[in-house]
């Protein structure tokens, strides 16, 4: 992608709020998110891959992902968003980027993950887009290629941000929560129920997720229309 069009392509961004008003309050939490994930690491161990899941959906969680993918990226990190919600993606219309393949040929070939993976209009920032809808999304993502390709990506990408489906839906986050350094669970002001946070946060308990927190997403403020709290 040229200079000419990533220009283009960041104009017509859609819900990329830390590329399109980069100073406002909302991208300001999106980096205290970003370095308290990043606090995390640093006391616990190294955290190189992580999961973005909500318990249900309209939640935010994908543009949650996007959006703490470019502040990662923005930080000098090569960073990769793979979209591995092989269901319902979003990734590849948020940043523009054709998805003829991606993660689920990926998987269901010996096709390099590396090179599958597509630059974006955000420097050090690439993406691994979902690919096409395949019958058995959470059979691929339980896979032993799945392993093998988290590995090959972290030969490369400093950060890696899995999007996946709503955790209590399905069974994909779940599975995936298990093979990533972290897992981030997003909910939403007057969408997302108690009942629901404590079913979630069972299921990734079951596995042993290593839950890093919560992004509390949609909070109104007297003076913007919506701020992002970790």
């Amino acid at each position: 992608m040229s200079k000419k069009q990533n220009k283009e392509a960041s104009k017509r961004a859609v819900g990329l709020i830390t590329l399109t008003n980069p100073s406002s309050p909302i991208s300001e939490q999106y980096r205290t998110i970003r370095t308290n994930i990043q606090f995390a690491a640093s006391v616990d161990r190294r955290l190189q891959s992580m999961v973005i899941t909500s318990s249900g959906p309209s939640e935010g969680k994908s543009t949650t992902a996007a959006n703490l993918a470019i502040v990662f990226a923005k930080s000098g990190q090569r960073v990769l968003l793979v979209d591995a919600d092989m269901r319902k993606p979003t990734v590849d219309q948020t940043f523009h980027l054709p998805n003829a393949r991606g993660l689920s040929t990926v998987l269901s070939t010996n096709q390099s993950a590396v090179e599958s993976c597509q630059p974006t209009f955000v420097e050090n920032l690439d993406v691994l887009t979902s690919g096409p809808k395949p019958p058995n999304p959470s059979e691929l993502i339980d896979s032993k290629r799945m392993d093998q390709v988290k590995m090959e990506l972290k030969q490369v990408y400093d950060f890696i941000i899995f999007d996946l489906p709503p955790v209590i839906t399905v069974t994909d986050a779940q599975i995936m929560s298990s093979k990533v350094d972290g897992t981030l669970l997003v909910v939403r002001e007057n969408v997302t129920s108690k009942e629901s946070i404590a079913k979630a946060k069972e299921a990734l308990g079951l596995v042993q997720a290593r839950v890093l927190g919560v992004v509390y997403n949609g909070a109104t403020h007297t003076r913007d229309q919506g701020y992002y709290y970790y």
